[in-house]
């Protein structure tokens, strides 16, 4: 018996979006539940390895996933990252401390990269242009569903439950999701000409460990400016430009650099690098804000980041239907104004405020990311053809990872070298893991008041230059937006 000679768009659509969830929500149930993850396992001053080990992987391996789609199909490469995704996922259940973890979020991150490009190239593959701009308001909305459950779910499970689940409720999910791409999904053979990037996968992997491990650990582990440091970076640097040299002469490049001289392509995927830093800057800290200074549980925490998914989707919705009428320019211009609002609201934030103030915060970014992504993968998809679609696409995911990276590295760093300074200032012999001590309200309970508001105040200020932070990308993102060419774009459909 033949099972399904045919495509079936809306049974795949479902699918798909179900394959994108279970990824979109890694990144808000485990921010939700980082709190409490780092006062069981300790570690404070490896809370940001949590999420640059995953960020890592997932950033270097989403271009090669974008090229063996290209070249074998995206459904056997699709299966091979979701597989190994939700292997890593069963594994950090399962750690005993924040090494461990890290160890295991590598392996996560390493079948990551497969998951949202493929995913949405999948998507750019079964419907027109003119179709895709409202899929892709579909689409983010899964962003807008994840970020809003994520948080009640990471919230719930590590108050009623235990943490290992936040990583273990993606496995179901994700199995179904690889049944109804496996069923319902049929693609075109593919007769091209295997030749993969082996050198670049190299150098990109190894230069950008390199510079990782110099944000996250330089003045920590040894001086920011020290010889080891200065070694590091001229490593690091040294090989990306190695990486980007050969890239430029590759016969079938991992990162296709001819798409960029479309200047939609270049200044969108430039904008997509630095969102995916503000992105993670809001994500990954917020709820330490809110637990640790506003000493809110970790369900409230949850809800701040909430209201920006709640934002994303709604601004996504509308940009699918503007996209066409106005142009790639206007709509993500409107996105860049509300990312610089929403960053401002987070410098003005104070323990005070509350997490109402916060949740607003949030809100105005999901509303500049929901309008700024949207737009600029239909735009990018449109652009180029089919037997490009995986590339183009992945290495607009690819910027937005490394710009994920990147800011878990940076802003690790800028809080990480902030706690410090203050404690040296005030002649306290405190360390960065005491922090650890603010993050449960348990934990809470048994420090004198004086050390918890000393922490605190430390904790406030040292956060306060994250959103500083954030609010300098979120204007380089704007200025970004003004260079990208006005007026409606003409876009290329194959379907």
């Amino acid at each position: 018996m033949k099972l399904h000679k045919k495509t079936n768009r809306p049974l795949v659509l479902i699918s798909v979006m179900l394959a994108m969830f279970v990824g979109a929500v890694e990144a808000t149930i485990v921010s939700t539940a980082m709190p409490a993850i780092a006062g069981e396992l300790g570690g404070f001053s490896r809370y940001s390895w949590i999420f640059s080990a995953y960020l890592l992987m997932s950033t270097v391996t989403v271009l090669i996933y974008g090229k063996l789609a290209d070249l074998f199909g995206r459904k056997p490469i699709f299966f091979i990252g979701l597989s190994i995704f939700l292997f890593g996922s069963i594994l950090c259940g399962f750690a005993t401390s924040m090494e461990m973890l890290i160890v295991f979020r590598l392996i996560q991150g390493l079948g990551a990269g497969a998951v949202m490009p493929i995913a949405t190239t999948i998507v750019g593959d079964i419907y027109s242009t003119e179709e895709r701009a409202k899929i892709q308001g579909y689409l983010s909305s899964v962003w807008g569903i994840s970020a809003v459950s994520g948080p009640v779910i990471g919230g719930l499970i590590v108050q009623y439950w235990d943490w290992k689940y936040v990583f273990w409720v993606n496995v179901p999910l994700g199995l179904l999701a690889m049944v109804g791409i496996y069923f319902f999904l049929q693609e075109p053979a593919t007769e091209r000409k295997v030749a993969i990037d082996i050198k670049g996968a190299a150098l990109l992997t190894t230069s950008l460990s390199i510079i990782l491990f110099w944000l996250v650990e330089g003045g920590q582990a040894f001086g920011r400016f020290s010889t080891t440091s200065l070694l590091l970076i001229i490593l690091g640097s040294g090989l990306f430009t190695l990486f980007i040299w050969i890239e430029r002469k590759a016969v079938d490049p991992m990162m296709p650099f001819a798409i960029w001289k479309n200047p939609v392509i270049l200044y969108a995927n430039l904008v997509s690098l630095t969102t995916g830093v503000i992105l993670i800057g809001v994500s990954s800290y917020l709820p330490t804000y809110v637990t640790g200074v506003m000493e809110q549980s970790a369900m409230v925490a949850g809800f701040t980041l909430t209201a920006m998914s709640i934002g994303w989707p709604i601004a996504s919705s509308i940009a699918g239907h503007l996209l066409i009428r106005f142009g790639t320019f206007k709509v993500s211009f409107a996105g860049g104004i509300s990312l610089v609002i929403g960053s401002m609201m987070f410098v003005w934030m104070t323990g005070e405020s509350g997490p109402l103030w916060a949740a607003f915060s949030s809100f105005f970014v999901g509303i500049g990311m929901g309008l700024t992504s949207t737009s600029f993968i239909v735009t990018i998809q449109g652009a180029v053809s089919r037997e490009q679609r995986g590339s183009a696409t992945a290495a607009n995911m690819f910027m937005r990872n490394f710009g994920n990276t990147v800011g878990a590295a940076i802003f690790g760093a800028v809080l990480n070298g902030s706690l410090m300074s203050t404690f040296r200032a005030k002649n306290l012999d405190y360390e960065v893991n005491d922090i650890n001590l603010l993050l449960t309200e348990e934990s809470r309970s048994t420090v004198p008041h004086t050390k918890l508001t000393i922490l605190q105040q430390a904790l406030d200020g040292s956060l306060q230059w994250v959103y500083v932070a954030v609010l300098v990308f979120a204007v380089i993102s704007l200025l970004l937006i003004l260079r990208i060419p006005r007026g409606k774009v003409v876009l290329h459909d194959d379907n």
